[in-house]
């Protein structure tokens, strides 16, 4: 058989310059790991130096960077032994937009999780009405929000369907007006204002400023009476039933002296 002529030279070279990019790829490598990391433990103390940031949006905006600068470490370790990664990066391109079709539902949760996170249109223990659904905010995640009803009852609702549609935020103010219609019977309307005007006076919920005001709003055997109190925000439910309660009691205390004097 014929001998094949073998170029040591030629071998010896490109084991050298092979070996050297392989060498400079695993240096890259290490390097571009410990800058990763470096760079993700950076933005997450930054980000929590703020007090307005949620821990979860820090977590993740932490990662997404170490990721993000991993993938350039990886592009540039193939481009440096050797290997194109013009092609690689097309098949991933082609596998993230199948990915991203699939999971277009669960990228549009944890999106619109991000922008809630950042922009904090409501906060855990807040009162909300939202999609539909009533509640307290018990956790805000990337995906789901969950509240609690006054039942207890968890609920949990996709952060799309809340970051897409309207919120009403009822502890977004710290005080709040308490609207309520009580009725008087006819003859003893001012009294009863009155009284009500004394009671919201000396009540701890009810705020002085601005003032209580009390209006007649409907006359017939029995005189309509709105009510407006201001109150803490917390305070508002409360209030409202205390109006109620007071109303209800004086009206029996009265048909009840009616009735003694008779």
């Amino acid at each position: 058989m014929p001998q094949i002529p073998i170029d040591f030279t030629f071998l010896t070279n490109l084991v050298v310059v092979y070996g050297m990019n392989v060498l400079g790829a695993l240096l890259l490598a290490f390097v571009g790991f410990w800058v990763a990391n470096l760079a993700s433990a950076g933005v997450y103390r930054g980000l929590m130096a703020s007090k307005r940031m949620d821990v979860t949006v820090a977590s993740f905006l932490s990662s997404l960077t170490r990721y993000g600068l991993l993938a350039v470490v990886l592009i540039a370790m193939l481009q440096l032994v050797g290997i194109q990664a013009t092609s690689l990066l097309a098949v991933l391109g082609a596998a993230s937009l199948a990915i991203g079709l699939a999971l277009q539902g669960t990228l549009s949760n944890m999106a619109a999780g991000v922008m809630m996170l950042l922009f904090r249109p409501f906060r855990v223990g807040d009162q909300i009405e939202v999609a539909g659904k009533a509640g307290v905010v018990k956790e805000l995640s990337l995906f789901f929000t969950e509240l609690a009803t006054p039942e207890n009852v968890k609920i949990l609702i996709p952060n799309a369907s809340v970051w897409g549609t309207a919120l009403v935020n009822y502890s977004a103010y710290p005080t709040r007006r308490v609207e309520t219609t009580v009725s008087a019977v006819n003859g003893d309307a001012d009294a009863t204002m009155a009284d009500l005007a004394s009671f919201l006076e000396q009540n701890p919920r009810a705020l002085a400023a601005p003032a209580p005001l009390i209006t007649k709003t409907g006359y017939g055997d029995a005189i309509e009476l709105s009510v407006r109190a201001w109150a803490p925000a917390n305070d508002t439910t409360a209030l409202k039933y205390e109006i109620d309660r007071f109303v209800t009691q004086r009206r029996a205390a009265r048909e009840a002296a009616s009735q003694a004097a008779e």
